[in-house]
Formats: C-alpha cells, structure tokens, sequence
C-alpha cells in the first residue's frame, strides 16, 4: 500500500504549497480545526524525528527550538510564497542567487524541474500520486494552469537574472 492511500482522518489543516530542502522545508498551511497548525506541525516534527533517528540509529530531539511560522495575511504576500517556495531548491546550485541573480537561467529551469520534493510538479502539470499531500481548493486560484505558473515563476527568475 502506498503512503499516499493511507486514511489519514479528520483533516486539521489545508496544505497549499511545500518544499522539502536538505536542512530544512517550508510550507503554506491553512488551519481546518482550531489549533490545527500546532497539532499538525507537532505530528509531523514527532513523527519525522522517529523515522530519522531510527534510520540512522540515533536518539534525541532532531530539531531546535519550535517551527517558525509566519502568518500570510495579505493576497500578494500569499502569492510571492508561492514563488519564494517553488524556487527555493535553485539555492542548492547558486547559493546567492538572490543577492546576485541567476547566472544560468536554463540551469536553474532545469534544476527546478529534476527537484522532486516540491509541490512543483502538482502545479507544472506533471501528475504523480504526492498531489494528495495538497488541497489546492483551500486556497485563493493564482494560476489558470500549469503555463501560469511556470510562467509566473519565470518571471521571477528572469527578475533575479536581470542586473
């Protein structure tokens, strides 16, 4: 059986984008039940901890502190996250490309669509079985379709390109 066919139950939060990065990950969450956010990110922290140390036979906590959190409360800032958290895997290969822009737009394109741990795909039209992990229909309809949003994300990345 598969991860992604396993009832999960009452669903406490909306999950709008996400992006998995070596040390860290950033996510859009809308809270569904009252305290949904702590109670979710709670679960997932606990259970993420569980599988790593397990898998490389460690114990103690994985994380510092509590997650960081920052409340989305105007429609262009929501928007923008939708960009900062798609292209985020592009800091992997050029580190300061937002300081200095990007110094192989074709590089960073392709790197964006070879990085699986994204909701990338789900929104460039490429159908996979992560696209359950997300409840688009929570959020506000940014992109038409995948050509949009490849194109709204390229206009970012040309922005960065630009001196």
């Amino acid at each position: 059986q598969s991860l992604f066919s396993v009832d999960v139950g009452e669903k406490i939060v909306a999950i709008g984008a996400y992006v998995l990065m070596p040390n860290h990950f950033h996510i859009i969450i809308k809270e569904i039940k009252e305290n949904g956010i702590t109670e979710f990110m709670r679960k997932l922290l606990t259970a993420y901890s569980m599988y790593f140390n397990k898998r490389h036979e460690r114990v103690g906590p994985l994380f510092q502190g509590t997650f960081k959190a920052k409340h989305l409360d105007y429609d262009q800032y929501l928007k923008y996250q939708f960009a900062y958290i798609h292209l985020n895997p592009i800091k992997l290969i050029e580190p300061k490309w937002k300081e200095t822009g990007i110094k192989n737009l074709r590089r960073a394109s392709s790197y964006l669509k070879e990085y699986t741990f994204s909701s990338y795909h789900d929104y460039g039209g490429i159908t996979r079985e992560e696209i359950v992990i997300l409840n688009k229909d929570e959020f506000p309809v940014y992109f038409k379709n995948q050509y949009s949003f490849k194109g709204f994300l390229k206009d970012w990345l040309n922005f960065a390109d630009s001196p």
